[in-house]
């Protein structure tokens, strides 16, 4: 059997798109919080905590601010995950 070297190998390429409610809930538990946790911090209710980690319902300008304001990051890194990522990863 054949070892392969270093350069015989290609990075793989990132193919995993995130929706809003996955990085809020990601970040969520990066930072070890409950769901009444995050909702103390940003002001927003439990309850639409959970409809919004579960895509139940639209997010919208105000709460984009208020969970951005609570994870102290730019609201883009909510707004479009898909071109956020590495700054998704930093903000854990």
């Amino acid at each position: 059997m054949r070892t392969r070297g270093q350069a015989e190998f290609v990075p793989a390429k990132a193919h995993a798109k995130l929706t809003t409610g996955e990085v809020i809930r990601m970040l969520r538990e990066l930072k070890g919080w409950t769901q009444a946790e995050l909702a103390r911090r940003s002001g927003i209710s439990p309850t639409n905590i959970s409809l919004l980690e579960n895509e139940k319902v639209e997010i919208g300008k105000k709460r984009v601010e208020q969970l951005a304001k609570a994870f102290d990051i730019h609201p883009a890194i909510i707004m479009f995950p898909e071109y956020e990522a590495k700054e998704i990863q930093k903000a854990a």
